[in-house]
């Protein structure tokens, strides 16, 4: 580690030329919950949550709840009174101790709060250990409002699809995507979840086993892409705010250096990313969240002659 930064953090800050703007930014890297965060967590129903499996392998997924179902019982861990459905890839992993990367996020105020550590069973849910807490800015999230939360019983869930590849109707709503999260982790299993935005088409679908997607000009921290740098393995997940289901990927990730500069948003970064699995799982997010507000800050979309979703 260097300062708040492990080595491929510091080789793709330097690559980037933004070694001063990292350090600005490192200083709001912490391993306690200030009390302003802690009332943040109080009031979320929503949080992401990325590990690797028992092979390895990256996933990202979404716990939901009630309002307080998130809530720091004191400045150095975290209560998540939620758990995954058993079709969750990461369902088995959470059985037992494992390093998770999450992230909080309130669509309706832009708002997200970024924290890792080693998570336990404890009750019905999880408490986490932390060992980093990091705010993050509101750039590229689309505002967006959950339903009224529903007091009654959940609805049966339809059994999950599972693939080594995307089938034509996974690529069509990947390509209209302006929201997916992404874990990834370094090269010891310390795992990081985020949030990647942008205007419908951001997200450009390859082939059915191939994705890419723009860098953005962001905090200039890259606790993605130097995980990525250190570790290719990297998991997504994609919700679909209109019928509640998440599909959920997981593979190996590459950074591409001196892309096009339209196409990546003017930073000349993109990431290219080769899908192993694939898990669609209805009913995880309450369906009928509003429709979305763009962010101001979302780069136009350069047409992609490459991208199909065929």
């Amino acid at each position: 580690m260097t300062g708040p930064y492990h080595h491929g953090e510091r080789e793709v800050q330097r690559r980037a030329g933004l070694q001063e703007e990292a350090d600005v930014s490192g200083r709001a890297i912490r391993d306690t919950v200030p009390p302003v965060a802690a009332a943040f967590l109080t009031q979320q129903r929503l949080l992401v949550v990325g590990a690797a499996d028992d092979r390895g392998d990256l996933w990202a997924t979404v716990l939901t709840g009630p309002v307080g179902f998130l809530r720091a019982p004191n400045e150095r861990s975290l209560s998540v009174a939620a758990r995954p459905a058993p079709e969750d890839p990461l369902a088995p992993v959470l059985e037992g101790p494992v390093h998770l990367g999450m992230l909080a996020i309130e669509a309706a105020t832009r708002r997200r709060m970024r924290m890792n550590g080693t998570a336990r069973p404890h009750g019905g849910g999880l408490l986490v250990d932390l060992d980093q807490v990091v705010a993050n800015c509101p750039k590229y999230i689309q505002k967006r409002t959950p339903p009224e939360a529903d007091a009654g019983p959940p609805p049966a869930r339809p059994p999950a699809r599972r693939s080594d590849r995307l089938d034509p109707g996974q690529q069509r709503f990947l390509a209209g995507a302006d929201t997916f999260f992404i874990a990834t982790a370094d090269e010891h299993g310390r795992a990081d979840a985020s949030h990647r935005g942008g205007n419908p088409g951001f997200l450009q679908v390859l082939s059915p086993t191939r994705l890419r997607w723009p860098d953005y000009i962001g905090n200039a921290m890259f606790l993605t892409l130097g995980n990525l740098f250190v570790n290719p393995r990297a998991g997504l997940v994609v919700p679909d705010y209109g019928t509640g289901t998440t599909l959920h990927l997981t593979g190996t990730a590459e950074i591409v250096w001196d892309a096009d500069a339209a196409a990546s948003g003017g930073t000349g970064r993109m990431v290219e990313f080769t899908v192993t699995g694939v898990a669609e799982l209805p009913g995880t997010l309450p369906a009928g969240w509003s429709p979305p507000a763009a962010s101001r800050f979302n780069p136009p979309v350069a047409a992609a002659g490459s991208r199909s979703a065929a």
